[in-house]
């Protein structure tokens, strides 16, 4: 399981909106600059993302804005996520180019984009349909482990 801290920009009824900052390690890497990864975190580090975080165990109205958390990931959600967003799209994309070859008579060439367009679409369609499906999910989404730092100390310490 995957742990990060953040902070709390909006409460919602059962969930958290928690933004993070990500950080890389490439510094302490013994390959450094011949990582691709490392250059794409030259061009993104430090920025921010927005994460919603479901809360199974505490009530989402024991946080307040500007309170630090630490939230959890399970491994297997980012691998079985990948997956989902990246292979769904492309095999309904190369699905979709080869039943509108077999099925459609006229050029093969722009019957096969036109398939692979709509194909693709499709397949976000199904990401999208299977995202909200399970937003709710605690097996499948980001949960709230605990508060780290109330934002009211934060506050009253500056």
């Amino acid at each position: 399981m995957l742990t990060e801290t953040g902070r709390v920009v909006a409460v919602e009824a059962h969930a958290l909106w928690v933004e993070t900052i990500r950080q890389s390690t490439c510094g302490s890497c013994a390959v450094q600059k011949g990582c691709g990864h490392g250059l794409i975190n030259q061009i993104s580090d430090g920025s921010r993302s927005y994460i919603r975080v479901l809360c199974p165990k505490l009530a989402s109205s024991a946080c307040k804005v500007d309170d630090q958390v630490r939230i959890s990931i399970p491994e297997e959600v980012i691998l079985r996520g990948s997956f989902i967003v990246y292979m769904i799209p492309l095999l309904m994309m190369l699905l979709g180019a080869a039943i509108a070859v077999e099925l459609f008579v006229g050029h093969q060439d722009l019957l096969a984009v036109a398939g692979a367009s709509f194909g693709f679409i499709v397949g976000v369609g199904v990401v999208r349909w299977h995202a909200w499906r399970h937003r709710d999910d605690t097996s499948l989404q980001p949960t709230l482990l605990e508060v780290v730092r109330s934002g009211s100390l934060l506050a009253s310490a500056v």
